[in-house]
């Protein structure tokens, strides 16, 4: 059974995973120089499985950095169309070091954990995806339809260079389905097909700085930001109350999140206030409409405290259709999951976003399943090894048999 091959590399999955979070992988948007250190040992650790198609599909951004994806295939027996299992390489920044007990980009194995930067997202999907895809390789069992690996860069910041470029400049197959290991829950008993929309917008809101002892001769731009901000969130709940039992949490959220320091003293009026909304908006609704309601908001400020505000659209994107829930990824899906877990899977929407909803805007099936505690992006990230092998096990099932 193919299951035991992948029980048998358990060793080999801890050392890539080991190796792998010291190589920084994280966007020059967010401080880093991107992911090519880290794509450079992937494509080494790929090199020896023998693909039928090994390629890297580079791009170079802004800044002048190789942000890079990796391609590879397993032609099938007929080959009409490929399955692929699509999962990022890249990290987020480490956030307050304070609050780590391990150093972020030393991989710490303690019992079933390992620790790290990027162990959860996404490193654990990338070694399930790659050790799967071995297994396969090394049963001997050539599957009827063929099997893809995507190593995506730039998740974490849009898919600019990732999944969008791949998408511009790959070919795939008009029947091709993807798998995404980029969400989930602890148990894997949920398996998401569909998204809601993204809106990521920051405000500034322009005063007068004065001395704290002379509001007269000021306009405090820290109360007005924070009135706005209030004022925001009030109204886009009240406008966008729908509900959608598919979605977890089943409505659209306006998280008022970022704000950037202004005055470095107490007594010092601000002159500026830059907060900023993570908006996921579900299909029902339209984000130019969110951000419409947003930007009247200010408009009313401007007039009621004659201050400026700013808006400054990080990124946006319309929901995605929703995976056919009878595709043959999903269905394929659930048969190992139930097989292999012994429960049937319930199909979600989220609040996204991941690769999938690209994919999904020209028109491809993409499920997207794995098993985790959910500890993205927090301090003390780590990955439970046995779901780094039991996914990889959800994963090589279904290859085999698609």
């Amino acid at each position: 059974m193919i299951e035991k091959l992948v029980e048998s590399m358990r060793d080999e999955m801890i050392k890539t995973m080991v190796e792998m979070i010291p190589i920084k992988a994280i966007s020059p948007e967010l401080g880093g120089t991107g992911e090519k250190e880290r794509a450079d040992y992937l494509e080494k650790v790929l090199t020896g499985i023998g693909f039928d198609e090994l390629k890297r599909l580079d791009a170079k951004d802004e800044s002048g950095y190789v942000r890079p994806n990796i391609i590879a295939k397993i032609r099938g027996t007929e080959g009409k169309k490929t399955l692929w299992l699509a999962a990022h390489i890249d990290t987020v920044p480490e956030g307050d070091r304070s609050l780590w007990k391990t150093d972020p980009f030393k991989a710490v194995v303690e019992g079933d954990k390992i620790y790290g930067r990027g162990t959860a997202d996404d490193g654990q999907a990338v070694v399930s995806s790659i050790y799967a895809v071995k297994a396969l390789k090394e049963s001997g069992v050539r599957p009827k339809n063929n099997v893809g690996l995507m190593l995506l860069a730039d998740e974490e910041v849009g898919s600019k260079y990732g999944m969008h470029y791949v998408l511009d400049n790959y070919e795939f197959g008009k029947n091709d389905e993807f798998i995404v290991p980029d969400a989930g829950d602890s148990k894997g008993d949920v398996i998401e097909i569909a998204e809601k929309g993204l809106l990521w917008i920051c405000l500034k809101v322009i005063g007068k700085q004065g001395h704290g002892s002379r509001p007269d001769l000021s306009l405090n731009a820290n109360r007005i930001g924070m009135k706005l901000a209030l004022s925001i969130d009030e109204r886009l709940h009240f406008k966008f109350s729908s509900t959608n039992s598919i979605f977890v949490p089943p409505y659209s959220t306006f998280e008022p999140t970022k704000r950037e320091p202004n005055v470095q003293n107490i007594n010092t009026i601000p002159g500026t206030d830059v907060f900023c909304f993570d908006c996921r908006i579900l299909p029902s609704y339209k984000v130019d409409d969110v951000f419409s309601e947003i930007k009247d908001e200010a408009e009313h400020y401007k007039k009621k405290f004659g201050v400026d505000v700013e808006l400054n659209l990080v990124q946006k994107s319309e929901p995605a259709p929703e995976t056919d829930p009878n595709s043959e990824v999903v269905l394929k899906l659930k048969k190992a999951i139930k097989e292999l877990r012994g429960f049937e899977p319930m199909l979600i929407g989220i609040g996204g976003g991941t690769v999938a909803a690209p994919l999904r805007r020209k028109g491809y099936n993409a499920a997207v399943w794995f098993t985790t505690d959910n500890v993205e992006h927090a301090p003390n990230e780590y990955c439970k090894i046995s779901n780094m092998v039991e996914d990889a096990k959800v994963f090589a099932k279904v290859i085999s048999e698609y």
